[in-house]
């Protein structure tokens, strides 16, 4: 007698088990392909949580985190911080720096990934994508040489004032060059990167649109603003919503590179005091600990709220 074939399961007779398993298996494939990419994150972003504890210990370089003599100082290292002379300081140049970078950098890859996609000849965009796109590799260290060299006592910018019988001005000595410097610096180097993703989002917009729009007799700048913006919108919102989560998150590498005696004043960021509180001198490794968490809370708060807004009044949320 022949075998009887087994019956094939439906999804609806299908028991929650074996969905999973099911599930499972026809991901398997990409579910290895992001295994390594998770393990990663794991390891670098959400192991190293276990050392914030040492921002509410007397701690010591050398002393285990959690051990019989772990002296807890609960949050003692943050009101030392707040009642520290460099308290405000640090919070106003952190603040303005961001604040300058965000008004400027946030719009500018939107204007150009309007205006690359607007362009009708395609190899002209893409290579002036690639030009846009080109400085974001270029590192930290070797842009603030750049930066020296162009703007230095004896770079090309004052050798060209000197030549026509100018004064030289010493850019990275004076408090009041140092923001513009950081900020456009910034701005040039990441603007076409940041441009790419909402490029990304324009190109699903549909070709019909543009189409009727032009029966319609709409113009150029009008195709612009009332068909490839909309298409975007809810990306701008997105970005615009983790933007506003990372403001305060300014790095120290760039801003150390650029510091100097002169400068110090508006400089001095809560990401370089950290570091160096934490790794210089004679490390305070649970003050700068507490000042570190400190700067996140903040960024916590302000993504909360951005996210909660941006729910509130239009669709578009990360949650």
């Amino acid at each position: 007698m022949e075998a009887k074939a087994k019956p094939l399961l439906t999804p609806g007779k299908m028991t929650k088990g074996q969905r999973r398993m099911r599930s499972l298996k026809d991901n398997a494939p990409f579910l290895l392909m992001i295994f390594p990419a998770v393990l990663v994150v794991f390891l670098f972003n959400y192991l190293p949580i276990y050392g914030v504890l040492i921002a509410f210990q007397d701690f010591m370089p050398g002393d285990k985190i959690l051990s019989d003599t772990t002296i807890w100082v609960g949050f003692e290292n943050f009101t030392r911080f707040f009642s520290d002379p460099q308290f405000w300081p640090l919070m106003k140049n952190t603040f303005l720096i961001c604040i300058y970078g965000f008004i400027i950098g946030f719009p500018l890859p939107i204007i150009i990934s309007l205006m690359l996609n607007s362009l009708k000849t395609r190899k002209t965009a893409k290579w002036l994508q690639t030009i846009f796109t080109a400085p974001h590799f270029i590192s930290l260290v070797v842009l603030v040489g750049m930066l020296t060299l162009f703007f230095g006592r004896y770079g090309l910018v004052n050798n060209i004032v000197a030549h026509m019988g100018g004064e030289r001005y010493s850019y990275f000595l004076e408090s009041s060059a140092f923001r513009p410097m950081y900020i456009l610096s910034s701005n040039w180097q990441d603007f076409g990167w940041s441009a790419v993703i909402y490029i990304a989002a324009l190109s699903n917009v549909d070709p019909q649109q543009h189409e009727a729009a032009i029966l319609d007799g709409a113009t150029r700048f009008q195709r612009v603003i009332h068909v490839d913006l909309p298409a975007i919108m809810p990306m701008i919102s997105v970005m615009l919503i983790m933007s506003i989560g990372g403001l305060m998150g300014v790095g120290y590498e760039k801003a150390l590179l650029m510091q100097t005696d002169g400068n110090l004043a508006v400089s001095e960021l809560i990401s370089t005091y950290v570091y160096k509180r934490g790794l210089t001198g004679v490390p305070d490794q649970a003050y700068a600990t507490a000042i570190g968490l400190f700067n996140s809370v903040i960024n916590v708060v302000l993504l909360i709220i951005a996210n909660t807004t941006s729910k509130r009044f239009s669709e578009n949320s990360l949650w």
